[in-house]
C-alpha cells in the first residue's frame, strides 16, 4: 500500500493521471489514424463503384465513353492506340482543360470571397455543398439499389447535412463524394494524364500554402460553417459535435497544437482517389492497389514532414501524394492488364 500511494504522489507531481491516461489509450485514436482511415475507406468505395459502372450502363443500354489511351493528351484530338484504333479525346480526358477549368473555378471562388461578404455567401455556399453531397450520395447507391431508393437516400444525405450539423455526418458526405468524384472522373482520365494533373495542383497547393492564399481562403469559408475538408476530431465524443459556424471558425483560428480537431483537405482525398481509380480503369485491379498503396504512403509521408521538419506547422499533402503516385505509376506500367 505504501508503495502505490508513494507511485500516486510522483504521477501527480508529474501531471500524468493514470485514470486518464487509461482512458485516452483506451479511447483516444490519432488524427493520422483517422486520415489514413478515411483515404482506405474512400479507396475501397471508389473502387467498388467504378468497378460496376460498365456494365450497369450496359445493361441500361447507354454509350459508354471510349477509354482514353495510356498517352497524355494536352488537348483534346483525335489519338492513335498501338491496335490502330483512333480515339477521339474529348476535353474532360485532357491536362490542358481540366487544368484551365480547376485554375477559373480557384479565380472565381476567391473573387467572389474578396467582394462579396461571406455572410452573403453563406445560403449560396450551404446549397452547393448540399447538392454536391447529395450528388455523391446518389453515385453510391445507384449500382446497387432501385432507382427509387437511390433518389431517397440521396435526398436523405442532402437534407440531413443541411440541417444536422454534427462532425460524422459531415465526414460521411464527405466520404461519399470524394468516391463518387473519384470512380466517375476516374474512368474518363487516363493514368498519366491524371498524374501530370495532380503533379500541377500539387505545385499550386505548394504555392499557395507558401504564400497564404490558402490560409486566406480557408479562414474566409470559415466565416461560414461550410468547409470542404474532414473534420478529425482528437477524441470519440467529438464525433458527434455540432459543426456550427462559430466551431468551424475556432478550428481554422486556434493553433494546431492547441486544436480539439484537426483537418484534412478534401482535394488531398479527392486527387488520391481519382488517380487509382484512373489506374483501375486503364490497367488492372491489382495495379490500383498498389496505386492506392502508394497514395496511402504519400499521405503518410505528409504527416511524417509536418512532425519531423515544419515542427506541426500547416502543409499541403498534395506534394508527397504526387510523389508517391508517381512511384506507384512507374511500379504498375509493366504489371499485366486483367
Amino acid at each position: 500500500m505504501n508503495f502505490d500511494l508513494c507511485r500516486l504522489v510522483l504521477h501527480a507531481r508529474l501531471g500524468y493521471n493514470p485514470i486518464q491516461m487509461q482512458e485516452k489509450k483506451h479511447w483516444r485514436l490519432h488524427p493520422v489514424f483517422w486520415s489514413l482511415l478515411i483515404l482506405i475507406l474512400v479507396q475501397g468505395l471508389a473502387l467498388a463503384v467504378i468497378s460496376r459502372e460498365d456494365p450497369y450502363l450496359a445493361t441500361k443500354n447507354l454509350a459508354l465513353p471510349p477509354s482514353p489511351p495510356e498517352t497524355v493528351v494536352f488537348w483534346p484530338q483525335n489519338v492513335t492506340t498501338p491496335s490502330g484504333e483512333v480515339i477521339p479525346v474529348e476535353s474532360y480526358s485532357s491536362f490542358g482543360p481540366i487544368l484551365i477549368y480547376f485554375l477559373a473555378a480557384v479565380i472565381v471562388i476567391g473573387g467572389l470571397l474578396f467582394f462579396i461578404p461571406v455572410s452573403k455567401l453563406m445560403l449560396v455556399l450551404r446549397l452547393v455543398f448540399t447538392l454536391l453531397f447529395a450528388w455523391g450520395a446518389f453515385i453510391m447507391f445507384l449500382f446497387w439499389f432501385p432507382f427509387w431508393v437511390t433518389l431517397t437516400a440521396a435526398g436523405a444525405v442532402g437534407i440531413a447535412w443541411f440541417f444536422v450539423r454534427r462532425i460524422w455526418l459531415h465526414n460521411l458526405a464527405m466520404l461519399l463524394s470524394m468516391a463518387a468524384l473519384g470512380a466517375v472522373f476516374g474512368r474518363l482520365i487516363s493514368p498519366w494524364t491524371t498524374m501530370l494533373i495532380v503533379a500541377a495542383i500539387a505545385v499550386y497547393d505548394f504555392l499557395a500554402v507558401r504564400f497564404g492564399y490558402m490560409v486566406w481562403m480557408t479562414e474566409k469559408l470559415s466565416e461560414s460553417d461550410n468547409l470542404p475538408a474532414f473534420i478529425i476530431p482528437h477524441s470519440l465524443r467529438g464525433w458527434g459535435a455540432n459543426l456550427s459556424q462559430n466551431k468551424v471558425k475556432e478550428l481554422v483560428e486556434t493553433k494546431p497544437s492547441e486544436r480539439t480537431e484537426s483537418v484534412l483537405g478534401g482535394g488531398d482525398i479527392g486527387f488520391a482517389v481519382l488517380i487509382t481509380c484512373s489506374v483501375y480503369a486503364s490497367r488492372s485491379l491489382s495495379s490500383a492497389l498498389i496505386m492506392a498503396v502508394f497514395t496511402l504512403l504519400g499521405l503518410a509521408g505528409a504527416y511524417v514532414i509536418q512532425a519531423v521538419f515544419l515542427k506541426g506547422k500547416a502543409m499541403p499533402a498534395l506534394p508527397p501524394i504526387a510523389a508517391f503516385s508517381i512511384i506507384g505509376l512507374l511500379i504498375t506500367a509493366g504489371l499485366p492488364r486483367f
